[in-house]
């Protein structure tokens, strides 16, 4: 399979938009787990258990386990994933945005050494920094549009004035990545939950790309505004899913050994207020 079918086979199987992301700060971690950063896995195995059924997608973020020197913790993670949820999809958040050989020791680290499905890359580079992780042809790599940070207006909100009909930037990004570089079919795009109206422009230029929509949650992105923006349903010619991301506010959602099952409650809220937004 690959990541695309494997996200629509996600999408039906378990009925969801969201994707539960995998941000361990072992400071937050509850009860005997505080502070202890040799008990990542443990923790993020259990919030994978808790709500295997219940999401589109995984979203290990990497830099929160080498900050901790466990890499080797996350490899586990990623095998427990394969053999407890076979069917979600894991999407690595990498940002990765470099070119040549080094892009492919990148694409080899997602790939190979984590197993992931997908990757998120920075096309800031252009195309010969996001080719190497296309040569995978089942695997996916999302590339950051429209992000949910403030700054973001600083390069994604700019005008192009040398392209024709002067697009923003992340129109631009979108474009390319629905048309010229999308040669298998492996592209999506990260559009931020707390730009709505840009959501919206981004699946018009792209209806057939997936959306990997973080900041809902904690970064205050609102679930029914994003669904209302991004989602279409095939009716509309719109071919991908929206993978909706929420990581503190499902992660930590109990400061008591009860996590795992308060991980769930907040997942199983969310993900109904996502499939509700719907309609």
């Amino acid at each position: 399979m690959t990541f695309l079918d494997m996200l629509r086979a996600a999408e039906r199987a378990n009925e969801s938009m969201l994707c539960v992301g995998l941000d361990p700060e072992p400071a937050r971690f509850p009860g005997a787990l505080k502070g202890n950063a040799t008990k990542i896995y443990e923790f993020c195995a259990a919030i994978v258990d808790a709500t295997a059924d219940l999401v589109i997608a995984f979203k290990p973020q990497i830099a929160y386990f080498a900050a901790h020197r466990a890499e080797d913790q996350l490899e586990r993670l990623m095998e427990h994933i394969r053999r407890v949820a076979p069917q979600v999809p894991v999407i690595l958040d990498a940002k990765r945005g470099d070119i040549g050989s080094t892009a492919q020791q990148y694409a080899k680290e997602a790939f190979e050494r984590y197993g992931a499905d997908a990757v998120t890359l920075s096309p800031f580079m252009g195309w010969d920094s996001v080719e190497p992780y296309l040569q995978y042809p089942t695997k996916g790599a999302f590339l950051l549009c429209r992000t949910s940070n403030p700054g973001g207006d600083d390069l994604q909100a700019q005008r192009l004035a040398s392209v024709a009909g002067e697009p923003l930037l992340y129109e631009h990004v979108a474009r390319l990545a629905q048309g010229p570089w999308n040669l298998n079919g492996q592209l999506g795009l990260v559009v931020g939950a707390t730009y709505p109206a840009e959501i919206e422009r981004v699946r018009a230029v792209a209806p057939t790309l997936p959306l990997l929509i973080p900041g809902v949650g904690a970064q205050g992105g609102d679930a029914v505004a994003t669904v209302k923006a991004g989602w279409r349903g095939s009716a509309a010619g719109t071919t991908a899913p929206i993978i909706v991301n929420s990581s503190r506010a499902v992660l930590y959602a109990s400061a008591d050994a009860d996590y795992a099952q308060a991980a769930r409650r907040v997942a199983q809220q969310t993900r109904q207020q996502l499939h509700a937004a719907r309609a």
